[in-house]
Formats: structure tokens, C-alpha cells, sequence
């Protein structure tokens, strides 16, 4: 079934990030930064699906006196040199996995029409890269990796709307961070039903959490991705044995919430326990709806599918780990 994903990163100089480097990978091209005189070389890929840099609506009429936008490597070696503080940030990449029931010229329309969305809406550039899997038949994803400055007739220009910080977004009348990408999440699962819909598939994805995952059997937290690499490779987390143990506590709490809503009683904190989260609160009311209802029986039936989910994600999350590598 398809799957929900959407995940968002910055490339920072103080870092160590390169975008040259990072369009590289994602390209599977050749490129020469310029101002480092690295070369980074990854035209050996076979894995690239579909590429493509696309820029903002607004100044398609006039894409002859953006030439350099069009070439992968001079877009990029004008990001770099745009951006002289050593701690600059100089990229912004959105990745989405895109629906395996679609086939790929329904992939790559998908993916376009998000990529033009990006641009059009914080008039940058963006550069897109469809990845077929490497393991999991299913995990076909997109890289969107965009410039945080804007396009304007000498170049690159002023930072996006993306790069503001909270007081000029305020000052601006615009929506702060969080709400940004909360929109943009929801953009995403719109367009992607559209395109199920538009191929007949019934499947849907959306973009607001389940709730009641929690209860599944063999559900599983999401670690933070810096831990999930340290674990990855066979190292020890502290981050993750903490996020383990937070998220086994809510899972009790969830499980005994269920029990004592089959017998009638409601569930009620121990003394000197701490004020629960209001996720853990909503977590608690939906599982006693759920037995109320008499839903336990649907809910395992249900498992072999939602286990089947998990491992999709579990693989996605496997194949952008290899994708980092031109960070």
C-alpha cells in the first residue's frame, strides 16, 4: 500500500555540506566545485530515474537570460559562490517517496507538479532527482533539492521565505516555520490522491499521523535520524535508548487505558505520576473508543498490513540513508 512520507533538511557550510557535491549524487552526474576544486563523481549510477531543474512560473518567459539555471553544475557553483559566510546555509532538499502504484511517467508528473509547486512558491530553483529502490521494490522517491535564494534577473538573489527567520515572517504577515510545512505537508497528500485517483488506484495516503499506530503489533518509534545512523552502524545511542523507553511508557499507558475500559472503569494516573503529554491523553481516549466499540478484532486483522507499512518505511528510510552520501 502506499505510504506516507515527506522529510525536509538544510545543507549548512559550518557543517560541511557541499551542494555541488550533493547535486552530484543526486544527479548521478559529474561536477567541479569551483570554489574548493573538488570533483565529485557520480556518473556511475544507474539508479537515476528522471532529472530535471525547474524554475519559478513566474520567469518561464524569460528562461533565456537564465540560462545558467538550466546547467546542473554552473546552478550550483553560483550557490556556492553566493554564499561567502562560513556558515552559511546553502541548500534546502525536500524528499518524498512516491506511490509504487503509479507507473513511472505518472511518477515523474507527480513529482514535477510538487517540484513546480516548491518553486513557484519560494521562486527558487529546484532541482529534481527521481531514485528508483535498491532494495524494497516499492521505495521510489524524489529529491527536491532547492537554492534558499530567490531567482531574479542577475542571478540569485535575496534568501526565500523558507530562510526567514520567526520575527521577519511575523513582521511580513506570513505564516511562521511550522505552519509553512504543515502546508506543505498537506500539499503533498492532496497531490498524491489526485494522481491515485487520476490512475484509478483506491489506495490514499495522508499526512496527519495515526494516532492509534502505537498499539499495533511490533510498532516501533521514530528515532532521530542522527541516532538512527549511529545505530545503523552498530553503534550505541543514548537519544535512542531514551526515545525506546518514552515511547514503551506511552505503549503501556495506551495498553492499560484499554483495559480498564473493557471492565468500566476509567483509567486514572497513579499519585505522584507526571501530568500526561496530551498525546498521551488522545493516544488514551482513542484506544478506550476503540474497545468500546468492540475494535480489538479488526485492529489484529489489520496487523499483517500495518507491519507490511512499517517495513516499506523501514526500507525508505534504508535507501535515503545510501542517498546521503553526497551530503
Amino acid at each position: 500500500m502506499a505510504i506516507y512520507f515527506l522529510g525536509v533538511k538544510s545543507f549548512g557550510r559550518s557543517a560541511g555540506s557541499i551542494s555541488t557535491r550533493a547535486a552530484a549524487y543526486r544527479s548521478g552526474e559529474q561536477i567541479r566545485d569551483e570554489r574548493t576544486g573538488h570533483r565529485f563523481d557520480h556518473s556511475h549510477r544507474r539508479d537515476i530515474e528522471h532529472k530535471e531543474i525547474l524554475l519559478p512560473s513566474q520567469v518561464s518567459d524569460a528562461a533565456s537570460r537564465h540560462s545558467w539555471a538550466s546547467d546542473r553544475k554552473q546552478l550550483w557553483n553560483l550557490v556556492e559562490r553566493s554564499e561567502p559566510r562560513s556558515n552559511a546555509r546553502v541548500a534546502r532538499e525536500y524528499i518524498v517517496a512516491l506511490p509504487h502504484e503509479l507507473n513511472a511517467t505518472q511518477r515523474t508528473v507527480l513529482a514535477r507538479t510538487f517540484a513546480q509547486e516548491i518553486s513557484d512558491r519560494h521562486h527558487n530553483v529546484v532541482d529534481l532527482a527521481i531514485h528508483q529502490p535498491r532494495t524494497d521494490p516499492r521505495n521510489f522517491h524524489a529529491h527536491l533539492l532547492t537554492t534558499t535564494r530567490e531567482v531574479v534577473d542577475s542571478g540569485l538573489g535575496p534568501k526565500t521565505i523558507a530562510e526567514l527567520s520567526g520575527s521577519q515572517l511575523f513582521e511580513l504577515g506570513l505564516p511562521r516555520s511550522m505552519q509553512a510545512h504543515a502546508q506543505i505537508r498537506a500539499m503533498w497528500a492532496v497531490m498524491a490522491n489526485d494522481a491515485l485517483r487520476e490512475a484509478g488506484r483506491e489506495v490514499r495516503i495522508s499526512h496527519i499521523p495515526d494516532a492509534d499506530a502505537i498499539l499495533r503489533p511490533g510498532a516501533r518509534p521514530w528515532l532521530p535520524r542522527v541516532a538512527w545512523e549511529i545505530e545503523r552502524n552498530g553503534g550505541h545511542s543514548v537519544v535512542g535508548d531514551r526515545v525506546r523507553a518514552e515511547f514503551a511508557q506511552r505503549r503501556e499507558q495506551a495498553l492499560a487505558g484499554i483495559s480498564q475500559a473493557s471492565v468500566g472503569t476509567p483509567a486514572l494516573p497513579a499519585r505522584g505520576n507526571p501530568r500526561k503529554t496530551p498525546e498521551e491523553i488522545r493516544g488514551q481516549a482513542i484506544a478506550a473508543w476503540r474497545a468500546i466499540r468492540g475494535e480489538q478484532g479488526r485492529e489484529a486483522s489489520q496487523g499483517t498490513r500495518a507491519s507490511d507499512t512499517e517495513r516499506q518505511i523501514e526500507g525508505l528510510r534504508r535507501e535515503l540513508g545510501r542517498d546521503d552520501f553526497g551530503l
